[in-house]
Order: C-alpha cells, then sequence, then structure tokens
C-alpha cells in the first residue's frame, strides 16, 4: 500500500469513528467533545510554541476572550441586559433559530476580535524583539491580567461569573451538538496547519525556531510571521472559547474562561507529550492526556493530580522528544530515513569486537 492509500485509509477511518463516537458513546458525549477541544488546544499551541519556538504562556487570553464574546453577543442579541444579570441567566429560553443565530453571530465576532487582540498584543511584544523566557514570562502575565479584568467586570458578571443562554431542546442534545462543532473545528485547524507547514509559512516559522537571527539576515520578515502565527492561534482559540462557554453554561473568569493553571499549562503539556514541532504529535498528545486525565478523575479521585504529575515526570524522563520522537528514533525508516543494512552490519561488528 503506497503512502496516499495509507493516508487516505487513516483519515476515512478517523473520520467514521469520529462520526459516530458520540452515539456508539452516548453517555461520554460532553468528554468526546472536550477531547477535540484538547487537540484544538495542542494544535493551536504548537504552531507558535512548537513550530516557531516561541513558548507561549497566554494563549488561554484567546480563548477567554472568545467564550465572554460569544456569550455576550447572544446575551444581547435576544435579552435585557439589566434583567438578565439580575436573575443570574435565568429567562425564557430561545428558540432554536435565535440560540443558532446568536451563537454563530458570537463566534464570528468572538474570532474577529481574539485577532485583533493577537495583533495589537503582537504589535506591543514581539515587535519589540521580545524572545525566549521574556517572551513566556510576558505571556503568563497576560493570562493572569485578563483574568483579573474579567474578575472586576461588572458587566460580563465580575467574580459571581455569567450563565450563558440554556441550550434549547429542539436541538438535540447538546453534548453531541457540541461535540460535532468541536471535531469540526479541531479538523479545520489540523488541515489548515497541514497546509501552513507545508508550504514558504512553514520554513519560515521553523527558521525563525532554529536561528532567528540568520533568518532575518537571510531576509524573512521574522517579525511578521510572528505575529500571524499567533493571529492564527487566536483565531481558532476565540471560535474554541465561544463554543466552549455555551457547552459548560457557566462562565468563571479564572477556573474557566482564564485557566491558565489548567486549559493553559495543559495545551502545553499535551503538545510537549506527542512531540512539540510535529503535525501528529500535538493530536496524539492531546488523546492520550485527555483520556489519562479522565480515568484518573474517575478511578483516583483525591489523588489525580498526584498522578497526573507522576505521568508528566514520567514522560519528560524517559520521552524527551515526546513520543513522535521517540517513535521516529526507534523506526527512522517510517519517516524517510533510511538505515543501511551496510552501517548497521558495521556498528554490529564494532560492537561485538
Amino acid at each position: 500500500m503506497n503512502t496516499a492509500a495509507r493516508n487516505l485509509a487513516l483519515y476515512g477511518t478517523i473520520l467514521i469513528a469520529s462520526l459516530a463516537a458520540p452515539w456508539v458513546f452516548p453517555a461520554y458525549q460532553t468528554q468526546l467533545a472536550f477531547l477535540w477541544m484538547m487537540v484544538l488546544f495542542a494544535l493551536t499551541w504548537d504552531l507558535v510554541g512548537g513550530q516557531m519556538g516561541y513558548t507561549s504562556f497566554g494563549n488561554i487570553v484567546f480563548f477567554g476572550i472568545g467564550m465572554y464574546v460569544t456569550a455576550v453577543v447572544q446575551r444581547n442579541l435576544h435579552f435585557d441586559i439589566e434583567e438578565y444579570v439580575h436573575v443570574a441567566g435565568a429567562v425564557d429560553m430561545l428558540k432554536p433559530g435565535e440560540y443558532l443565530t446568536g451563537l454563530f453571530l458570537g463566534l464570528g465576532a468572538s474570532a474577529i476580535v481574539a485577532v485583533i487582540v493577537a495583533a495589537v498584543l503582537g504589535l506591543c511584544i514581539l515587535a519589540m524583539g521580545m524572545r525566549g523566557q521574556y517572551f513566556g514570562i510576558c505571556t503568563l502575565g497576560l493570562g493572569v491580567a485578563a483574568g483579573e479584568l474579567a474578575s472586576g467586570w461588572e458587566y460580563v458578571g465580575a467574580g459571581s461569573g455569567m450563565v450563558t443562554p440554556v441550550f434549547p431542546e429542539r436541538l438535540g442534545e447538546r453534548g453531541a451538538f457540541f461535540y460535532y462543532i468541536f471535531f469540526i473545528l479541531a479538523g479545520i485547524v489540523f488541515l489548515t496547519v497541514k497546509w501552513l507547514y507545508a508550504g514558504r509559512f512553514g520554513l519560515a516559522i521553523n527558521a525563525i525556531r532554529d536561528d532567528e537571527d540568520k533568518a532575518e539576515a537571510m531576509g524573512i520578515h521574522t517579525t511578521r510571521y510572528k505575529i500571524v502565527a499567533w493571529c492564527i492561534s487566536a483565531l481558532f482559540l476565540g471560535l474554541a472559547g465561544g463554543a466552549a462557554g455555551h457547552l459548560v453554561g457557566f462562565i468563571d473568569p479564572t477556573e474557566v474562561a482564564f485557566a491558565g493553571a489548567t486549559f493553559g499549562v495543559w495545551m502545553i503539556l499535551m503538545a510537549i507529550l506527542g512531540g512539540k514541532g510535529t503535525l501528529w504529535g500535538p493530536v496524539i498528545g492531546a488523546v492520550i492526556f485527555h483520556i489519562t486525565q479522565e480515568v484518573f478523575w474517575t478511578y483516583l479521585f483525591g489523588w489525580q493530580r498526584v498522578a497526573m504529575g507522576v505521568l508528566i515526570v514520567g514522560i519528560v524522563v524517559f520521552f524527551p522528544q515526546g513520543i513522535m520522537g521517540w517513535i521516529s528514533e526507534r523506526w527512522p525508516e517510517r519517516f524517510g530515513h533510511r538505515v543501511e543494512e551496510s552501517t548497521v552490519a558495521s556498528a554490529s561488528e564494532g560492537g561485538g569486537a
């Protein structure tokens, strides 16, 4: 079977299994929806952190912005704001058409606002030449600041949080509905980054990762590429945040929207676990991380965080290059690296001598 046939079989299997999953496992629709959200997290973080080499702890900012913008657009479109805030969202349920209109308008607004914020932040941070640990610390501060600002803003519920409009029963199962939204988003992200990595954009951001000074000397507009990469991540994270807020049903500023200690860290761990700087690594890392987390939270309640810590340490010690890095070292011929038989034979004879 040639490469094209194998890829077609692989993508076809994933598509069929993904479409059937919420009906085969109806009790786990919400968990499966979060699985695709984790895949999106890992892929969008790896675009900047893995492929470009800029470790960001602040990508959660765009996720939180998307969550609030979508909820606010839908609330303001159909309800009286003072009444909605006063009764904490306990108002009449929207009709299916109204709910979908507000949701998709909100998602579009979330993507736009997230990209604008990323562009402004990029001009303020990346254009100043901030790199390495300084960039990481700066983005970490952005996530903390965003959570504190949302906690003090009464328009979005402040520290009490914000309730999203109730999902209409006539639209079916909420878990299945948002499962397919996240599945579609994750698929679009995967295909987008695959296309980007195969062209000039991928070569440019890889050059920035390997040696930014040399890349600039070769005429690559590094600042432009860095800002564009961050904006692409922000676009998809804004969409994911808008959908996640409605899936959860309640937006807490620090525990859900700008949850840097959980979502913000997990997106980095998942990419590292699978193998950052690769196409499939973040996907594999997200799947393994999410499934393992669900198992720990189910069977090791009270010790789940300890178990996750042990898992992370084990991965760093035994798989420092991530799962994809370990696989490529063990079976290099599957990744286009030829291992000549004569070289292997010589090495064996040398070892025996």
